[in-house]
């Protein structure tokens, strides 16, 4: 795996202009600079795991915990039922874990 430039980000676009008829549609499209945002090195599971730890042993809060956990499985499984349905509206219900 490449360490650096793991994100890039793309100033690319398109731009609609409507004629009078359906045929006279323009695009336009856009291209611009691509940027390399400079990132902590540091693995994603690694901090996870240091933060538990440190929250075991100094009996701190946990930044996250099951019921953030439960709200993230909620929202994908909605987007997902979402895309199935080829982008119907999916209402969440608000609830307390």
């Amino acid at each position: 795996m490449d360490t650096s430039d793991r994100v890039k980000i793309y100033d690319k676009g398109v731009t609609l202009l409507a004629g009078e008829e359906v045929y006279e549609l323009l695009v336009s499209y856009r291209s611009g600079d691509m940027r390399a945002p400079k990132l902590d090195q540091t693995e994603g599971l690694q901090t996870e795991a240091r933060h538990f730890i440190d929250c075991i042993v100094n009996g701190k809060k946990p930044q996250s915990n099951g019921s953030s956990g439960l709200r993230v499985v909620k929202i994908l499984e909605a987007a997902e039922a979402s895309m199935i349905d080829r982008g119907k509206l999916v209402e969440l219900v608000a609830f307390d874990a």
